[in-house]
Parts: C-alpha cells; structure tokens; sequence
C-alpha cells in the first residue's frame, strides 16, 4: 500500500543520509555496487566527486564538461525505465521531487488489464499530474487492441506510448497471444502494431527491445528489426543492450545478469541510423556512466533499478547536469521528505493505495 511503500522509501533516504553523516556509504550504494555487471566498461572521469563536492544538496561539479552536450527540457537524454510492481504511479510522484525533466515510464501494463476490467484499468493507467513527462508502456500484440489501449492511454494524458518489445519472461512470451522479447522474431508484426498505434495517437509511439533473441542476436537481424519498425513510424528505440534468452526458460532476473552487455551494437545502432532516436538502457548505474555512452553518441539513456534503490543519488543533479538546467531545483533529502508528508497524509485520507 502507498503508506507501506512511502514509509519504505522515506526511511531509505533518513538512514541514507545518517550513514553519510557519518562518513558511511549508503546502503543502496553498497547494494548497487554489488550487483554492477562485470561486463560495465571502466569509467573515465566526467564529474570529479570529492568530500568538498558532494553533499546533502546535491551539488556536483563541473555543470558542463568540455565537449558535454546538454539536452533541451521534454528530451529523453534521460529516463527511468518501466519496471514492474516498482515504478507506480506513488513512486513515479516520489522520484519526480528529485527531478522535473528525467523522463519516466509506467510500469508494462498488458491490453487485458486495460480492456477487461475497468477497475484494473483505472488503477493502472491513472497518474499525478506532477508526473510529466510520463510515458505509458503496453504489452500485447494484437494491434488493433494496441491501438485501442494507446487510444485510452492518450486520453489519460499521457507524453509518450511505448511497445514492450523487451520482456522476456515465460508468462508472456508462452502463451496465446505472447509479446514481450518475442516479438524480435516478428518484426513485420511489431511494425503493424505500431502502425496501428500511430493511426490513433497524436503523442510519440516509442518502441522498448532487446538487441536479440536467443541464436537470433547477430547485427544485421538487429538492424532489420529497426529498419522494418522505423518504416511503420517509429522514429524512437530503446535498446537493452543485451539479448533475450528465452529457450532456456531464465527467470527475468536472470535474463537481466547472464547474457553480456554489448554495448557496441547501440552506438552502431545510431551511427547507422542517424535520423532515429536511439536510447541506452542496461548496466548504467550512476550518470557518469551514463555521460560514457552519451559521449558515444547515442540520443538518451535510460537507468533502472539504480534509480529506484538511490534515487537522491541518480536524479538529485540530473537537471543541472544532464538538461543543463540551474534554475534551483535541487534539494536535500529533508526537503524531500518534508514535500512528500502532506502528499502520503492525503493519499491514505483518500485511501488511494
């Protein structure tokens, strides 16, 4: 429930700013350190981080290395990816007070959640305005129920449609009407999907996948996938630098850690689709990681389950850094905590969890 779950995260951020007064590393850092794929290419320096640098406001420096290019406000130079049972809409609010530009994505919600029960479909698809910019991310494979769910989507004012084309858990891609990573065999279908989509929706209709499937994973199948997808409309792609592996039944989590990070592929992704938007997601953990590939050339990069477990961490400086953006909107954990006490106060008057 929303009291749990903010109860959760509000401690997180007491016990995290408790353990760096005194002189401790956080225990979400501890954590991400831990799990940072091995494959993570070795960082060169972007923003020099010291005692004097860093503190409880935020502040990094510098704001705008030689050679660093800024992003507009409303750019995807930076996202939260969608993951599941995690980015609701009570923490899609709460990450949102660190940071008023970085894009963020709802959970996947599948079409039968929407179409077959209307409760289900409030309780997934409504939002806090303070949410913008927000995209929706569908999982199906029916276009024409696609398209009547982006239709919806659209009309609770959502940014952006997104096409999962990248989960790969058996609960999707073995059943009837499987979708998911498994559509990466199908490419002609996943165009037509989206081709559906764009014939209802005036907002972007941005397609999320892996860089392969199983013996499926090679550069030339990957840039059929996005030559085909790209002629239906799709001018945005979100590449999980790593493939699926589904014939071998590996749990989601799995999936996420045993097949290796190729990096490669996405930046050649963009060089030899210049015209499209291309945006990096899988192993970037912190924003100097994420400035590597960016100074690779790709358009966005997106960070997962990072910014969840340390979002002060990942989000606190990324509208100074990443959007360029010095209008004040940093703050201290306290002033974090203190926004968000009124707001759960109401949530559990309105029992809106």
């Amino acid at each position: 429930g929303c009291g749990s779950f903010f109860a959760e995260r509000l401690l997180q951020l007491a016990s995290s700013t408790s353990r760096r007064l005194r002189g401790l590393p956080s225990h979400d850092t501890a954590k991400i350190q831990s799990q940072r794929p091995a494959s993570t290419p070795k960082k060169r320096p972007f923003m020099q981080l010291s005692k004097e640098n860093v503190d409880d406001t935020c502040s990094v420096a510098p704001l705008n290395p030689a050679g660093f290019r800024l992003a507009t406000p409303g750019s995807r130079r930076l996202c939260v990816a969608p993951m599941m049972d995690w980015t609701d809409r009570h923490d899609r609010y709460f990450l949102r007070r660190f940071s008023k530009h970085t894009w963020l994505y709802t959970e996947m919600v599948t079409c039968s959640a929407i179409l077959d029960n209307q409760h289900r479909k409030e309780q997934h698809l409504k939002f806090f305005q303070d949410e913008h910019p927000i995209a929706l991310q569908l999982g199906g494979s029916d276009p024409k129920n696609l398209a009547i769910c982006a239709a919806i989507g659209e009309s609770y004012g959502y940014d952006e449609i997104n096409l999962n084309v990248g989960c790969p858990s058996e609960r999707v891609s073995r059943t009837k009407n499987s979708f998911g990573a498994i559509l990466m065999a199908t490419p002609e279908l996943v165009a037509e999907c989206v081709a559906a989509i764009k014939a209802v929706v005036k907002v972007p209709v941005t397609v999320k996948h892996r860089i392969g499937i199983d013996d499926m994973d090679s550069y030339e199948e990957l840039c059929h996938f996005v030559k085909v997808v790209s002629a239906a409309g799709c001018n945005t792609f979100i590449v999980h630098a790593r493939k699926a592996i589904l014939s071998k039944r590996l749990s989601p989590k799995q999936n996420r850690e045993i097949p290796p990070l190729n990096y490669e592929y996405v930046y050649q992704l963009k060089r030899d689709f210049p015209h499209l938007e291309i945006i990096l997601n899988g192993g970037v953990d912190d924003l100097v990681h994420a400035q590597l590939h960016l100074d690779q050339g790709v358009d966005g990069v997106m960070i997962g389950r990072s910014a969840y477990y340390d979002p002060f961490r990942i989000l606190g400086t990324a509208d100074r850094v990443i959007y360029g953006d010095t209008s004040g909107f940093e703050k201290t954990r306290q002033q974090v905590v203190d926004e968000m006490a009124p707001f759960i106060q109401e949530q559990l008057d309105k029992r809106e969890h």
